[in-house]
Order: C-alpha cells, then sequence, then structure tokens
C-alpha cells in the first residue's frame, strides 16, 4: 500500500515533480487542497523557517505526514535579495515578469563578473503537526544574472539566471536535465536518502 504524503501546495507541476521521484518509493503525493489546507502565513525569516511553517501546517489539516519546499533566488549584490521575498519581488505574487524586470533595474550598474547568484531550497518533512524532528534538507544552484531574458522553459527567474558551468539560462536547459541538476532535484535526492536513513520510507 502506498504511503499517503501531503504537499504543502496547490501547485500540480510541482506535484509531478516530487510525483515522479517518490511514487517509485512507494509514496503517494497529494496536493493540500484535496484536504481543504488553508494557505499557511509564511512569516519566517529564512527558507527553512518557512518550509517547516508550511508543512506543520499542511499536516496540522490534513493528518497526515506532510512536505513543503520554500525556494528563492539570492543575489551577491544585493545581499541575498530578493530571497525569501522572490516569488512577491515586485510587489505582486508570482509576477514573473515584473519580478525579472525589477532584478534587471536592480542590477543595471552591475557588471557581469559581479552579478553572481544562486537558486536556493529549502525542504521540510513533518510525520505529524507537532513533529520534534522534522526532516529538513537544503540545497543550492550555482549561477549569475544575465542581461537579459533567454529561453522559453521554466519559470520564474529562469530566462535572467545563467547556469554555471553551461553557457544558457536555466530556461534554456531541457527540462529532462534541468529536473537532474536543479537546486530542487538535489534536495529531493537528499531528502530521499535522509527519510531512507530515518527508515520513514
Amino acid at each position: 500500500m502506498l504511503k499517503k504524503i501531503v504537499l504543502a501546495s496547490n501547485n500540480s507541476g510541482k506535484a509531478s515533480e516530487f510525483g515522479e521521484i517518490l511514487t517509485p518509493l512507494g509514496v503517494e503525493v497529494h496536493l493540500q487542497k484535496e484536504f481543504n489546507v488553508p494557505e499557511a502565513e509564511e512569516n519566517g525569516l529564512s527558507f527553512i523557517e518557512n518550509a517547516l511553517i508550511k508543512a506543520r501546517n499542511a499536516a496540522k489539516y490534513s493528518n497526515l505526514p506532510s512536505l513543503a519546499d520554500d525556494s528563492g533566488l539570492c543575489v551577491d549584490a544585493l545581499n541575498g535579495a530578493p530571497g525569501i521575498y522572490s516569488a512577491r519581488y515586485c510587489g505582486e505574487w508570482g509576477n514573473d515578469k515584473g519580478n525579472n524586470d525589477k532584478l534587471l533595474e536592480a542590477l543595471k550598474d552591475v557588471p557581469v563578473e559581479k552579478r553572481s547568484a544562486r537558486y536556493f531550497v529549502a525542504l521540510a518533512y513533518v510525520r505529524s503537526y507537532d513533529d520534534p524532528v522534522p526532516v529538513v534538507v537544503t540545497a543550492s544552484w550555482e549561477g549569475s544574472i544575465g542581461l537579459k531574458p533567454m529561453g522559453q522553459n521554466g519559470f520564474g527567474y529562469d530566462p535572467l539566471f545563467v547556469v554555471t558551468g553551461r553557457n544558457c539560462t536555466a530556461a534554456q536547459i531541457p527540462y529532462q536535465i534541468k529536473n537532474v541538476i536543479s537546486h530542487r532535484a538535489r534536495a529531493l535526492s537528499l531528502l530521499v536518502a535522509e527519510l531512507h536513513r530515518c527508515h520513514d520510507i
């Protein structure tokens, strides 16, 4: 029998991404909206705090183990911004074009060699709402911010994120490759290893 895990998200694309890795391991991934889980108030000051807030919230309302991720873009020249505010950097949640435009404006006087950045992700898994020993893993994907958007794949800041070691942006990389080398893919691999070690899967 498959083990049910609630993904603290309503993003079906994200559920598919997690499901591809977890389903073969005997885990069934469900979106939180299936259990009428209300959106959590992400008031943490770090990716890890926000991931835990979301995971505990989903577990509380579903009474099932829950998994959450919190991720964003950290630009060195901007002291780590947009960071945990990546999705709403321009003031409007999920406005990719607005966010990218604001980022380019913020970096307009920064030379190419000083535009280093990374995608960062924290994954948090809780067995119950009050789990005292949650499983938390983090991973990053190194790159820099280009001078203009390039590529049609991906979302968020992918058209501006030039991947270290590859002469292209994250939006120019095929999904099959991105889903192996991205920060989220790396974090998922770490999570699976940790869940195995703890005998949770």
